[in-house]
């Protein structure tokens, strides 16, 4: 039987990515007051704003599903191309029936590493057990839908069912285990699980509305795998109803690079479903691909389904064509374009210009810096200081506040200082100041944190407070897709820098990973760290030892904690 990946657990270790260098820097460039300064790259973040810890009252047990107008499958599509309403069952086939004894995984193959405990254990420090049934209450409502092996219809990708009885009694075992339960990473993950069973039984509205409560519940966790595992959940209910601007945004948001490959290329699989639905052909088919790129190791049941896609796909391109051009991710995620800077050779003078080119704020300026957040900084020639102006020219702060030095702005705040080389403070768009604690050097806001420095490295919140204490020589936040950010990564882990030796901490400033190692990288389910002749080796996500530091490359650790998680996979 295949082990289930719940909400609460590390999903399945990530294929290989880009390499990164074993000793980052110890910080990014500064904020300077110098122009038309790039950003740091980072990853679209995956999350809106928390909600409310205080948890919804629990849902009241469902009654017997009913046939109901939900119950139909999505309307034609709106995109030029778009394939006609689709009419086949959606249900499931439930290939291990509920209470009937698992199929043990198969035994791993032999590796060179060592892992701490034996390979079961260390899965299981990655991956936490499934739910133990007991007599009185039978099987598990998540470990039966777990173990459930999925069959499609050929043409639509969509599950079959013959038994929808079964599915509605998950369903409500599914419930019994929500009503007591008062925590938000529960709820997130019961009412999301339970959107999943309604989805498959045509319950459109009851999948809707739990799939919108768990997001809350979810993003109420500040968690980055919850809340993605949350929206791809709700996106899929969104597609079966047809709403699909909706839908592909949610599974775009969803799918950071910051999550398991192996999660992502099910998002991936999902997305294309939701293009294929709407005559989206070469878009569906990009996804497809994807999904099976980013599963680097032997997949069966992933490339079993994606040839089945790829075969639907390309029916569909021999009856009705290609479809419309693939979107961009922007189109995608409804982001505009910001005006760019651009020169005007004429009047020795920065404007900006509009995606067509076109001249939307006249050159009247000495310098510019790009925008940001939908603002940007401008000097005019007569002027030293800077002046901060909204996508439409209109002036936000006026030169005159006197700043030398300015950031680019990031989480509503920037940081700037009067003389343009020290004691930093934080403003809003109109220019109050927020943190009026002068720092010597500082980082963009990123999810609510920013890197500073005072004596040494720390953090602080929007708020001003000290989340990490300044006691660090820096910050060197490396990630296994080869990315680097400044301070926190979208799930809330900092790699800090302590005289040379790495450590991780998290955004309430606990030490996970004790600064003591020569070089360390973030993984999505675990930390892998060099000893000190240079081998690798891994930790889990609580610091403890997981792989020992014997192998000869990062590459090969990856590889190794694949495999010891091989038996995962998300429910979605």
């Amino acid at each position: 039987m295949m082990a289930a990946i719940t909400d609460d657990t590390p999903p399945p270790a990530a294929a290989a990515a880009a390499p990164v260098t074993a000793e980052p820097a110890a910080s990014a460039a500064p904020v300077s007051a110098a122009p038309v300064s790039t950003a740091v790259a980072s990853a679209a973040p995956v999350s809106a704003a928390p909600v409310s810890a205080n948890p919804v009252s629990p849902a009241a047990p469902q009654t017997p599903a009913v046939a109901t107008p939900d119950t139909v499958l999505p309307v034609a599509a709106s995109a030029a191309g778009a394939a006609t309403a689709l009419s086949a069952p959606t249900m499931l086939h439930p290939l291990v029936r509920p209470g009937a004894a698992p199929t043990p995984a198969a035994e791993p193959a032999a590796t060179t590493a060592t892992v701490t405990g034996d390979a079961a254990a260390a899965a299981a420090a990655a991956a936490e057990p499934e739910p133990e049934a007991t007599p009185e209450s039978g099987p598990d409502p998540e470990q039966t839908l777990a173990a459930y092996e999925w069959r499609f219809h050929h043409e639509t990708l969509r599950e079959l069912v013959d038994n929808p009885d079964e599915l509605r009694e998950i369903r409500d075992r599914l419930t019994e285990k929500l009503t007591p339960a008062t925590d938000n990473p529960t709820r997130a993950r019961l009412l999301s699980l339970r959107a999943v069973v309604s989805r498959i039984l045509g319950d459109l509205t009851k999948a809707l509305s739990d799939g919108k409560m768990a997001l809350v519940h979810a993003e109420a966790t500040g968690e980055l795998r919850r809340i993605a595992l949350a929206k791809a959940r709700l996106a899929h209910v969104l597609q079966w109803r047809g709403d699909f601007t909706e839908a592909d945004k949610l599974f775009a948001e969803a799918n950071s690079s910051e999550l398991p490959d192996r999660l992502r290329a099910t998002m991936h699989e999902h997305a294309g479903r939701s293009c294929l639905d709407q005559g989206r052909y070469m878009e569906a088919f990009n996804h497809f691909e994807k999904a099976l790129e980013l599963r680097k190791v032997e997949d069966p049941e992933l490339i079993t389904r994606t040839e089945m896609a790829l075969d639907a796909v390309s029916m569909k391109i021999a009856e009705n064509g290609m479809g419309p051009y693939p979107r961009s991710m922007d189109e995608i995620l409804q982001v505009s374009k910001p005006p760019v800077p651009r020169f005007d050779e004429r009047v020795q003078c920065w404007g900006f210009a509009g995606a067509d080119g076109r001249t939307v704020i006249s050159p009247a300026f000495a310098d510019v810096q790009p925008f940001r957040d939908g603002a940007a900084w401008v000097r005019r020639p007569e002027m030293e200081t800077w002046e901060l102006i909204d996508e439409a020219g209109t002036r936000l702060i006026d030169g005159r506040a006197g700043w030398l030095g300015v950031g680019s702005f990031s989480d509503g705040l920037a940081w700037v200082s009067r003389d343009g080389a020290g004691n930093w403070v934080a403003i809003d768009k109109q220019g109050r100041v927020v943190i009026s604690t002068g720092f010597e050097d500082v980082r963009p806001f990123r999810r609510g944190l920013a890197a500073v420095r005072r004596g040494g490295w720390g953090a602080v919140d929007k708020q001003g407070r000290a989340v990490v204490p300044f006691q660090f020589t820096g910050f060197a936040t490396a990630l296994t897709d080869g990315r680097y950010v400044d301070g926190f990564s979208d799930e809330g882990l900092a790699i800090v820098d302590a005289g040379g030796r790495k450590g991780v901490v998290d955004r309430t400033g606990a030490v996970v990973v004790p600064p003591v190692h020569p070089a360390l990288v973030i993984h999505p389910v675990a930390f892998l760290i060099a000893g000190p002749s240079g081998r690798w080796g891994a930790l889990d996500r609580k610091g403890r030892p997981f792989i020992d530091p014997e192998l000869p490359s990062r590459q090969v650790v990856m590889e190794e904690l694949d495999r010891l998680l091989a038996d995962t996979k998300p429910v979605l």
